[in-house]
């Protein structure tokens, strides 16, 4: 049943697809997010929404970090056979700002609208939160926004903060001050997020990467490096 439920996608146009989201109840949009086979044979298996995400070039289950899991009703396709609709029982809030759905700001005005769950919120690593912050400062006025100021000069001016902080951060190692350290390495952290920000890669990535050198000596992951696999 699910191989022909599969089979009706038409997967030849693209691997990954536009999932809309809707509140099966109040029929409000919640979210646009995208599947691959995979993400939408465990979707149907588990009848709770599974996604592919292009930032972090995974599968994730919606909810896996906030517990804000998305129950599914339905499921419709659309006439060309490439965008899906999910309508679901969406448990707690559907954006990782803590808003019940990502469609809060007014492309005429920018106006935001909706209340912060702040428990949404906390739920997410420092990490995270950061990273999502300045993705979201991307489109921020450069004036009120560091991190806007910053992409607005492109690459060299955020590559050189990266070189200088992981700079003060080696001398802060090098005098052993303790609290230096702790501060430089968060500045360095910083700036790194903001580069990967510009490159809409996600941190997930490089924890992925971490966990695949884990068990791996340094002189056996080095060598996988130097053979290219």
């Amino acid at each position: 049943m699910i191989e022909k439920m599969l089979d009706r996608v038409d997967w030849q146009k693209s691997e990954i697809i536009p999932a809309i989201v809707q509140d099966s109840e109040t029929k409000e949009v919640l979210m646009l997010a995208y599947m691959n086979q995979e993400a939408l044979s465990l979707t149907l298996q588990t009848k709770t929404a599974h996604y592919f995400s292009r930032s972090k070039q995974r599968i994730w289950k919606k909810g896996e970090s906030s517990g804000n899991i998305q129950k599914i009703k339905e499921i419709y396709i659309d006439c060309d056979n490439d965008t899906l609709l999910l309508k679901v029982e969406q448990v707690g809030v559907a954006c990782h700002t803590g808003r019940r759905s990502c469609f809060f700001t007014s492309l005429e005005s920018g106006k935001i609208d909706g209340e912060i769950d702040q428990k949404t919120v906390t739920n997410y690593s420092i990490v995270d939160r950061v990273y999502h912050i300045i993705q979201e400062r991307q489109s921020a006025d450069p004036k009120s926004s560091y991190v806007a100021s910053l992409l607005k000069k492109g690459e060299n001016s955020y590559l050189k903060k990266v070189v200088e902080e992981a700079g003060e951060f080696c001398f802060a190692v090098k005098d052993s001050d303790e609290d230096e350290i702790i501060y430089e390495a968060a500045d360095l952290l910083f700036h790194t997020l903001v580069a990967l920000g510009d490159k809409n890669i996600s941190p997930d990535r490089v924890k992925q990467e971490l966990e695949r050198r884990f068990g791996l000596s340094g002189i056996e992951e080095k060598k996988s490096r130097d053979r290219g696999d």
